[in-house]
């Protein structure tokens, strides 16, 4: 029999969807600026506790982190459509399937990754050109992180499955638990222990594992289809593929926007330090708008999950249209709250007026039009849900990585100005959107709409 907690999940594919999609999404929106939040209070951590030695060590390797990071959560994004997409089709053994295909994936893949990557750290930095003078300390914080490697894989495939039928509260109350533990040891174990990296890296992966449990608990309670029996975890070598299909291009669309924003970066370093400073700033605020709209890209491929399993593609472009609505909506507001109080949150981060300034400039240029960023994503999202996750990592790639670099060699090198190498950020998102809105339409009429009966595709 197909049941879930009821008080907890959600059915996507009935009942108005302006509502629930935002419902769904306010949770994740929660958890991510919650994340941003704690980050924020490790750096300050260590900066004012470690030293700058330290500081500079967890940084060098920041790019690393987030890259390893963005593939773990582009591999859960496959987990998180194929549940949704049975969850719709009511299919409970292809369910239960997914969800003990991905626990286990996720604890192999995650004790593969930890290995190579503790022996690998020390030539990885070494290419990245870490400094000398921190390279050690540097060295010791990933091997750390590394070693928790599986139970982050693990916290995001659970979660993945929790988002899937509606859940986000619980990964929100998790990782509210986990980030409350990871700053109190941070205090313990840098202040108290002086232990200096280890001590933030050990603090990072103990609140891991916290969340780790709390999720996978949470699943072995569920009832239903969802729910995990540790005695039946096997890899289905079918649904396995699936899950790569669908996630590994959605982990790599995120790494090469990440190396797209290294190209940019190094840009940005031949101004100096005061325009460093204040670009990171900008980023750093500009980070909270990004989450407050990149909820609905979630949503967007839950909900278009479902009603595709459900078989009801009148739903997938309600979804598709809310999520943009609420996406646009929210970037709008967020992005000129930014920019309106500028110059309050930036002397947060810098009390110098010179680094206030750039910042500005750049949030003025970045912040204001960061729904067109927002109703990007929404494509990609609804793209996923309905199983095309190649052609938008190609798209994105092109747009992303390919645009801004040709826009620093060209533009910018005829040009060399700040604000001009910021505007390669909304024109980029512009392109890649209707790119990707002339896909979908293609895909809708070609390959989607011709699967269903006049029936089908007139239910609400």
């Amino acid at each position: 029999m197909f049941k879930t907690h009821a008080h907890r999940t959600m059915d996507m594919t009935e009942g108005p969807l302006l509502t629930k999609v935002l419902f769904f999404s306010l949770p994740i929106m929660l958890s991510g600026i919650l994340q941003l939040l704690f980050n924020a209070a490790d750096t300050i951590v260590v900066g004012r506790f470690a030293g700058n030695e330290a500081l500079a060590a967890v940084g060098s390797v920041g790019s690393l982190n987030n890259m390893i990071i963005s593939l773990f959560v582009g591999l859960s994004i496959g987990v998180n459509v194929l549940v949704a997409r049975f969850t719709g089709a009511k299919d409970a053994e292809r369910v239960s399937e997914t969800v003990h295909t991905a626990v286990l994936l996720s604890l192999v893949g995650g004790a593969v990754l930890a290995v190579v990557g503790f022996v690998a750290a020390r030539p990885l930095l070494e290419i990245m050109g870490s400094p000398e003078d921190v390279i050690d300390l540097a060295e010791l914080y990933i091997r750390i992180i590394f070693v928790g490697m599986p139970v982050q894989m693990l916290y995001n495939f659970c979660a993945a499955v929790l988002r899937a039928v509606g859940d986000t509260k619980r990964p929100l109350y998790f990782l509210t638990i986990a980030g409350v533990i990871n700053a109190g040891l941070n205090l313990v174990f840098v202040i108290g222990f002086k232990m200096s990296v280890a001590g933030v890296a050990l603090a990072t992966i103990i609140s891991q594992a916290v969340s780790a449990v709390l999720v996978t608990r949470s699943l072995m309670l569920m009832d239903g289809p969802t729910r995990l029996h540790l005695n039946r975890l096997s890899i289905k070598p079918h649904i396995m593929r699936m899950i790569i299909q669908i996630g590994l291009p959605a982990g790599i669309q995120s790494c090469m926007f990440s190396l797209s924003n290294v190209v940019i970066q190094s840009s940005v370093n031949s101004f100096g330090s005061i325009v460093i400073a204040g670009n990171a700033a900008g980023a750093n605020v500009g980070n909270f708008v990004y989450q407050a709209m990149n909820t609905f890209q979630q949503a967007v491929t839950c909900f278009a999950g479902q009603n595709i399993g459900a078989r009801k593609p009148r739903r997938v472009l309600t979804s598709m249209y809310v999520s943009l609505f609420w996406a646009f909506s929210f970037g709008v507001v967020f992005g000129v709250l930014s920019c309106v109080f500028g110059a309050q949150l930036l002397s947060l981060y810098s009390t110098d007026p010179a680094v206030i300034q750039v910042g500005l400039n750049r949030m003025y240029i970045v912040c204001g039009p960061y729904f067109l960023c927002g109703i990007m994503d929404v494509m990609t999202g609804v793209l996923r849900g309905v199983g095309y996750s190649l052609l938008p990592m190609i798209v994105s790639l092109m747009g992303a990585c390919v645009f801004r670099i040709f826009w620093v060699m060209t533009v910018f090198a005829a040009n060399r100005t700040m604000d001009c190498l910021m505007v390669s950020y909304p024109v980029s998102w512009t392109l890649t959107f209707f790119v990707l809105v002339g896909i979908f339409a293609v895909l809708w009429k070609k390959k989607i709409k011709p699967r269903y009966t006049p029936e089908e595709l007139a239910a609400r």
